[in-house]
């Protein structure tokens, strides 16, 4: 009689269907028994095979987890729903749900999870491209997909992420022309006869992103030593019917009983972005005057005054619509006569700003609330004026008279090159 193998050993047998099968125990299911998976075979020696490939897989650690047969679209779903949505700003799940929903679901959900192959995303990148969609809207949709399988792969659904092995999208690099120091001159006096020109000083000149002005309050600021404090960002307002019965109204932020659908703030970006900066005087001398004519609209509202705390508001206290300083700054921008730009380029501006002025790259990261020193390459402009800053440098190391003793007065003042050809 044979030796009896131990508990959770692999065995191989032929069973009474002529097939040969194999047992393997690679775990602990959920709920304590054994993790035991079987294959088969027509011959002993495949039925083998089979075992030895899936004991060096439990052995790596990349056997895909017992449970539920996950499909793509099973997956997406509870992904972008359960995993992503309480954990991501509203910005964030919005762009998610576009993605799986537009675009991953229909082209891919009906693969099983764990047959989805890198060919099958290139393929539909590649169609979604050949349909109309621009390359950075196919990156996204690839770029949710790999976010989403990290997490399958992390919780053992799959041993590999296809759509890491994928090859992206490419994206053509936006080079992107800050205005001139002389063009936001001109900007700085249009706004100078606008409600809330400081608005556009503090974008300018320290770089904050719409939803951090916005969301600004005067608790923020300490103009007496001269230090803004950057907590949290405004959002877009997204509003719900709240009417018992239908106003007739086709969006809900038209509706007469309209409710709000997220909160008027959220936290920073990242951690970088909850900041504090240094105010240069002639800001804070502004923002001083700011102070004073928003107090005189807070006596003309009078009791529709919302007191709000905020920097920057309505003419009546309340907190600035994001889409309403957008049209604004499409405003200014006509007003000063200036090329057509979006209302982000002047965070590059004032990136561009500081490498002008030759600032310390990590001194430039804390002011513009970066979490990685990659941004400030992808910000910072080589403007005419820096570039004829270097070539007035080169000039002046390459083309200087050489410093030799026998340097000839009546050579025309050729410099280093001229000997040297």
């Amino acid at each position: 009689m044979g030796k009896r193998k131990p508990n959770g050993a692999s065995s191989i047998y032929q069973g009474s269907d002529g097939y040969w099968h194999g047992r393997v125990t690679v775990g602990i299911k959920d709920d304590g028994s054994p993790d035991r998976r079987h294959v088969r075979g027509k011959t002993e020696a495949i039925v083998t095979r089979k075992v030895r490939d899936l004991e060096r897989d439990r052995d790596k650690g990349t056997v895909r987890k017992a449970g539920q047969s996950w499909t793509v679209k099973t997956w997406l779903t509870h992904w972008v729903e359960n995993i992503a949505a309480p954990a991501v700003r509203d910005n964030t799940i919005a762009g998610y749900r576009v993605a799986v929903y537009r675009h991953l679901i229909p082209g891919l959900g009906a693969h099983r999870l764990e047959k989805l192959q890198p060919e099958h995303v290139e393929k539909l990148t590649r169609k979604m491209q050949a349909a109309g969609s621009a390359p950075a809207t196919a990156h996204q949709a690839h770029r949710t997909l790999r976010t989403a399988l990290n997490e399958a792969v992390r919780r053992q659904h799959l041993v590999r992420n296809p759509a890491s092995l994928a090859k992206a999208p490419r994206l053509e690099d936006e080079e992107v022309e800050p205005y001139s120091v002389e063009d936001v001159q001109r900007l700085l006096l249009a706004a100078s006869e606008r409600r809330n020109s400081a608005r556009w000083e503090i974008a300018l000149a320290l770089g904050l992103r719409q939803g951090e002005v916005l969301g600004l309050k005067w608790d923020d600021m300490d103009l007496d030593g001269g230090i803004l404090t950057v907590r949290r960002a405004r959002q877009r307002p997204k509003w719900k019917h709240g009417c018992t019965k239908p106003c007739g109204r086709k969006f809900g932020g038209h509706c007469p009983d309209r409710q709000p659908l997220r909160a008027e703030t959220a936290d920073t970006k990242s951690r970088a972005g909850r900041r504090s900066i240094g105010l240069p005087d002639p800001l804070v001398a502004l923002l001083r005057q700011h102070r004073k004519e928003q107090d005189a609209e807070r006596e003309t509202a009078a009791q529709l005054w919302a007191d709000t705390g905020y920097l920057f508001t309505t003419p009546t206290g309340g907190p600035v619509n994001p889409r309403t300083d957008y049209t604004e700054w499409k405003r200014l921008l006509t007003r000063a006569g200036l090329r057509d730009g979006r209302l982000h380029d002047a965070r590059h501006m004032a990136a561009t700003v500081l490498l002008i002025l030759g600032v310390a790259e990590r001194a430039v990261m804390g002011i513009m609330g970066w979490s990685d020193s990659g941004m400030a390459r992808r910000y910072q402009h080589l403007t005419g004026q820096v570039r004829r800053d270097v070539a007035k440098r080169v000039g002046g190391l390459l083309w200087q008279p050489a410093p030799t003793a026998d340097h000839d007065p009546d050579d025309g003042g050729a410099g280093v090159l001229s000997k040297a050809s």
